[in-house]
């Protein structure tokens, strides 16, 4: 199925840092949380109604769209603050909630029935029938649930209304739970998931022990060291995109609100430059493939857009794999020389790579590096000293720079 509107790229935005590496780097719209009613309650968040409003602005200042988290599924004490809370989202000019409860679904349409409604991946989205249901009930878009193919998504796209949008994640952390909905935090550790407090025990090391012999831990596997049996790998997607437009998605999402802000640049510029050559028919670029293994991430797979053979667990251990280290971010290009602000230590002489929005990454070497004084240093080792190296090429503000793993 061709197409019907511009697919967005949506990005994740944790605080006001990570929201301006989205719009530098091609988001086309952001999802946010604040203190309340957020899946990522660990997140920096949005706390204030300023706050809220600050991003929303500054967001609509780059033409970008902002939704609004409210996915978790509230209790009985937390059903009187929703109204101050839709009132806000109103007055920042939030252009979407993101909802997870029906319950607080109907007293959105009643309270703020011109705000449009996307339900989320937590609802637990997977036939045509719950979309249309949602519709009928002032739904503009549904978040599908991760456990779809894309023979699936493409069933419910021919089965619903053409103005009903769809949304699926493309890349990021994914949850061994049915659409996230998970107990096994609540029951181990009292954080409930289901509101935004998970300690992801999914991750965590599992053996077998017996109750008359306490004390004795069998392997549930061929090793010493027990298995991961829960620990699901990272998604990616970003050499499939065409393939999702195709199915009739509207929205490719990249999860990762508690991610770093070099992450989601690094991310988003990549999902940027294959989004916009599958639209040109083209296949994604090779350095935008590359650039989703420069951040942490656990081992990738595709899902289950293949089918389940395709949704692996990793059993081995639930560590990330990490390639750089950022080391800087640029301020400004002036007269040959690139001043950064540092991030992490790095030396005179080191090599570089540089990451611009819209562009591959440039690789530089840390020559002449000097302190805010013009002072030369061997060695940039304050957290966030201001610094300077020797560059011929300019690079636009918010740059990240990095540094190969050795």
């Amino acid at each position: 199925m061709a197409q019907r509107n511009k697919p967005e790229l949506l990005a994740p935005a944790g605080d006001l840092e990570r929201l301006r590496a989205a719009l530098d780097y091609g988001a086309d719209a952001v999802y946010l949380g604040r203190e309340s009613f957020s899946m990522r309650a660990a997140a920096s968040n949005f706390h204030s109604a300023e706050q809220l409003h600050e991003a929303v602005t500054l967001a609509h200042q780059y033409g970008k769209k902002v939704y609004l988290t409210c996915n978790t599924l509230p209790r009985n004490e937390e059903i009187p603050m929703f109204p101050q809370f839709l009132q806000e989202a109103q007055d920042a000019g939030a252009d979407a909630l993101i909802l997870a409860d029906l319950g607080l679904l109907a007293m959105a349409r009643k309270l703020a029935p011109d705000m449009e409604i996307h339900m989320s991946t937590q609802t637990g989205i997977v036939n045509y029938s719950t979309c249309r249901a949602l519709y009928d009930m002032g739904v503009k878009r549904a978040v599908l649930a991760r456990e779809l193919s894309l023979e699936e998504i493409a069933g419910i796209r021919a089965k619903i209304p053409a103005e009903m949008e769809l949304e699926v994640f493309v890349h990021g952390a994914m949850c061994m739970s049915f659409s996230g909905r998970c107990l096994l935090s609540a029951y181990l550790t009292g954080r409930d998931a289901n509101r935004g407090a998970c300690a992801q025990p999914c991750r965590w090391n599992y053996q077998l022990v017996e109750s008359k012999r306490p004390g004795q831990y069998f392997p549930i596997e061929e090793t010493d060291e027990g298995t991961y049996i829960f620990n699901a790998k990272d998604l990616c997607m970003v050499e499939h995109l065409q393939e999702l437009l195709d199915a009739g998605v509207d929205s490719l999402k990249i999860e990762g609100r508690n991610k770093s802000a070099y992450y989601v640049a690094v991310v988003t510029n990549a999902y940027r430059a294959a989004l916009d050559a599958a639209m040109a028919g083209k296949p994604a670029p090779e350095w935008a493939l590359d650039e989703v293994v420069q951040v942490s991430h656990r081992e990738y797979c595709t899902g289950f857009f293949y089918g389940r053979e395709n949704a692996c667990q990793r059993y081995a251990d639930s560590s990330y794999v990490r390639n750089c280290d950022v080391v800087a971010v640029v301020n400004r290009w002036e007269n040959g020389r690139l001043y950064l602000t540092q991030r992490n230590r790095f030396f005179a002489g080191d090599t570089l790579e540089i990451v611009s929005p819209g562009q591959p990454p440039v690789t530089v070497t840390a020559q002449g590096l000097q302190n805010e004084d013009g002072e030369s240093i061997e060695t940039a080792n304050h957290a966030m000293m201001q610094c300077s190296i020797c560059c011929d090429q300019a690079f636009p503000a918010r740059s990240v720079v990095r540094k190969p793993v050795e």
